[in-house]
């Protein structure tokens, strides 16, 4: 359903730029660029209603109704899908730098990764041992 809406639209484009390109304005004389108008209507002079108006006036109603058609069966189609929140896969969480290395039994672990206080870069020097007397 989609597709043909989608085919159906472009058509409908395509048909409507060329009808309103093969039309020729309203005040095309010499007059119009000027901005004066025939008759002393508010909107110019109206003639009738020739092949070409109708098929423009046709064209856009069918653009509308498709544009609007495409967009509620977007709508539709965007509900069965599942969103970023509700997929099962889990997250990678990071890491802190330093945080990954093993302990040894008796060491106390050390706070930090590299340039942070007590990480490898600023290692505390180690007490000096107490001397026998």
């Amino acid at each position: 359903m989609y597709i043909l809406l989608t085919i159906v639209h472009v058509l409908v484009c395509i048909f409507l730029i060329i009808v309103v390109l093969l039309q020729s304005g309203k005040a095309a004389d010499l007059a119009g660029a000027f901005g004066g108008m025939g008759s002393q209507t508010a909107f110019g002079p109206r003639g009738s209603a020739t092949l070409l108006s109708k098929a423009t006036t046709l064209s856009a109603i069918l653009f509308m109704c498709t544009s609007l058609a495409l967009s509620i069966v977007a709508m539709r189609n965007a509900g069965t899908s599942a969103t970023v929140l509700e997929r099962k896969t889990p997250a990678k969480q990071s890491v802190p730098a330093g945080a990954n290395q093993p302990v040894k039994p008796g060491q106390a672990p050390q706070p930090g990764g590299v340039g942070m206080p007590g990480g490898p870069a600023n290692k505390p020097q180690p007490a000096p041992a107490p001397s026998k007397k």
